[in-house]
């Protein structure tokens, strides 16, 4: 049986390798081939998540808590809870990188929706969600917060637009 393998219109995909417990806990590995130079999402941070990222090949830019990294292939970063994070491709070609979440929360369910959306034409060109209520259901997904904005404030706000999603029956 092969790996669930999620493929965007752009060309890049998600594969997911393993879901299970080990020693140190549930995980989720993951892997992305990503075809652009650019941006893979927003500034943001996880209260719990712990995530590593090896690139098999290609190169990626990191901003860790407003400092700047570069992974080669071969090398490995981890980010851990709480820490305020961002990547970007910046091969020259594509990318390809193994990403582990520990534990793994909602992540899976997030890669879903994020390319069920974009497959669906409901994102903008940054690929976020022109919907509010699916805004919402996606800040849900990413188990974290945003950078910037207080917890309280994308709880009341985005939270509430998962719920009220919810309710209207918008499902992933």
């Amino acid at each position: 049986m092969s790996n669930p393998t999620l493929v965007h219109p752009d060309g890049r995909t998600v594969i997911l390798l393993e879901k299970g417990t080990d020693g140190q806990g549930p995980y989720l590995r993951i892997e992305h081939t990503i075809l652009k130079q650019g941006a893979m999402n927003g500034p943001h941070w996880h209260p719990v998540l712990q995530e590593t990222f090896r690139v098999r090949e290609g190169r990626m830019r990191f901003v860790l808590d407003g400092e700047e990294r570069f992974l080669e292939e071969g090398e490995e970063l981890v980010i851990p809870p709480k820490q305020i994070h961002q990547f970007w491709n910046v091969s020259g070609e594509r990318l390809v990188a193994l990403h582990e979440i520990r534990p793994p929360g909602r992540h899976w369910e997030m890669f879903q929706l994020v390319h069920k959306l974009e497959c669906e034409g409901k994102v903008n060109r940054k690929g976020i969600p022109v919907n509010p209520l699916w805004l919402g259901l996606a800040w849900e997904c990413i188990d974290g917060y945003l950078a910037g904005p207080p917890r309280v404030v994308q709880k009341v706000a985005l939270g509430g637009l998962a719920r009220l999603a919810k309710r209207l029956g918008y499902r992933i």
